[in-house]
């Protein structure tokens, strides 16, 4: 599809198009780690394939680099698999329909799969070209990355021998991300004691809330519908009586809730709705500049026999919903505007037979991880529960040092005639996994302009690929 344009870098495109023509969404690795290994095949390379599906590939130092520190170039195979409504398309065995708009690389009514398609394929055009300069590449194709990290996670690291590592999964071709985020999940489990209350039943819905993503948004000053369902069940304890039947927000650990669904009892029905709906417009008042949309409900229900929450219970969950760390915890001394450390109450839920509470954790620092988890713990000590740690991945760390950031930088400013923006993510990266195995790692993450990843509207900046395309080039002419 490319042979009408006078690109620069057309080969870069050419495999891309081919990645595209594979289906590869997380979970369906095998046919597109094939063809990572058939390309080494044809071009002679030596290449390790694992039962993860992950592929490293060796290219020998071209002449005058024989000498200089080998470099790892990763990226990962896998992509989020999205189509609109309407599509009929069969990511387990259609290829995407790429097409060019202006400036920009598009797939029909799907995701594009640059996240992190591009990626494979500019490392495959280094690896086969004869023409470009460059010290010993150990060439890393990753597996299930969308779905935790999977492939990084199970590569036998004793494959590489490379101190230093260029990671292409970054989505701003003006930015260099230094350092990442590790997390976990936290849950505490309530075995529910239930006690029989003769009463009215209401139902307090709290809706509109902004939410968003638990890394990216969580410094954005966003109200978690979990956090104040218990500030609003606090209030209420003091000023009025009911009982909980039960309470639910949220679907997603890493996702600030923004609904929650509270079912109460009560004798005095019209009483509590006015006392209720009182205090929600006092929080709706002092939240309305950064939760415009912030609305609620109150809704009375029918007389009866309900099955609530033990004194016991209901005292423990309130108690927790408002002495639990929720939010920004500490920002970076070291990167000016990261979040250092947080956590996120995401889902909060009543079953048959429990109470779940789950957070997930993250920090930019390991020790601060470790601290989190252990507070958390300490926390619910207190209340009659059952607490479980699961799904750590570790923080990739700013270092000072960095001797590949000061190449990139180096580099990037002789070539464009500005600084790159040095910058940490509050979220994961693969580099956390690689650095956390190999043992002094040097790495940086690049890549060309991205928008709106893993959504329908995804698209490639051809111009910002060429250019990282060149940038990469002559960064790999620079590690000397």
């Amino acid at each position: 599809m490319f042979d009408n344009y006078n690109f620069k870098y057309k080969r870069v495109f050419e495999i891309f198009s081919q990645i595209s023509a594979i289906p590869h969404g997380s979970g369906n690795m095998e046919a597109i780690s094939d063809y990572v290994v058939d390309f080494a095949r044809r071009n002679g390379l030596r290449y390790i394939k694992d039962s993860a599906n992950n592929v490293v590939v060796y290219k020998e130092a071209t002449s005058g680099f024989e000498k200089s520190e080998p470099v790892i170039l990763q990226g990962h195979l896998d992509m989020v698999c999205q189509k609109t409504a309407e599509s009929d398309f069969d990511f387990s065995k259609d290829g995407l329909e790429l097409f060019i708009d202006g400036d920009f690389l598009k797939a029909k009514d799907t995701t594009l799969g640059a996240d992190n398609g591009i990626a494979a394929a500019m490392i495959m055009a280094i690896l086969e070209s004869n023409d470009i300069s460059h010290p010993y590449i150990e060439a890393v194709f990753t597996t299930d990355e969308e779905i935790g990290m999977i492939g990084a996670g199970e590569l036998d690291i004793s494959v590489l021998r490379s101190k230093r590592m260029i990671n292409l999964d970054s989505e701003e071709e003006d930015v260099v991300t230094v350092s990442c985020a590790g997390g976990s999940d936290f849950r505490a489990i309530f075995d529910i004691s239930k006690e029989k209350f003769s009463g009215q039943e209401v139902t307090v819905t709290l809706k509109g809330l902004l939410g968003g993503h638990s890394g990216v948004e969580i410094d954005k000053g966003r109200v978690n519908a979990n956090i104040l369902a218990g500030r609003l069940l606090s209030f209420l304890s003091e000023k009025t009586d009911f009982q909980i039947i039960s309470i639910n927000g949220g679907d997603k650990p890493n996702a600030i809730p923004n609904l929650c669904v509270i079912k109460l009892c009560c004798e005095n029905s019209a009483e509590f709705k006015t006392v209720c709906e009182d205090y929600l417009n006092q929080i709706k008042a002092e939240i309305k500049q950064r939760e415009s949309n912030f609305e609620f409900l109150v809704e009375i229900g029918n007389n009866g026999e309900f099955d609530v929450l033990s004194d016991k219970l209901k005292k423990d969950i309130i108690y927790v919903l408002n002495t639990t760390p929720n939010g920004v915890l500490q920002m970076s001394a070291e990167i000016e505007g990261l979040v250092e450390t947080s956590l996120n109450l995401g889902i909060l839920k009543t079953d048959k037979s429990e109470i779940i509470m789950h957070y997930a954790l993250r920090s930019n620092k390991a020790s601060a991880l470790s601290f989190l988890n252990r507070k958390m713990k300490i926390l619910f000590s207190v209340t009659d529960c059952k607490t479980e740690e699961f799904g750590y991945y570790p923080p990739w760390e700013y270092r000072d040092d960095s001797k590949l950031r000061e190449i990139y930088c180096k580099t990037y400013n002789e070539k464009f005639g500005k600084e790159p923006k040095i910058e940490a993510i509050h979220a994961g990266l693969e580099c956390a996994v690689f650095s956390s195995s190999i043992k002094g790692l040097d790495c940086i993450a690049i890549g060309p302009s991205l928008f709106d990843v893993h959504t329908v509207n995804e698209k490639m900046s051809i111009s910002s690929a060429e250019r990282i395309f060149s940038l990469i080039l002559s960064v790999l002419e620079n590690c000397k």
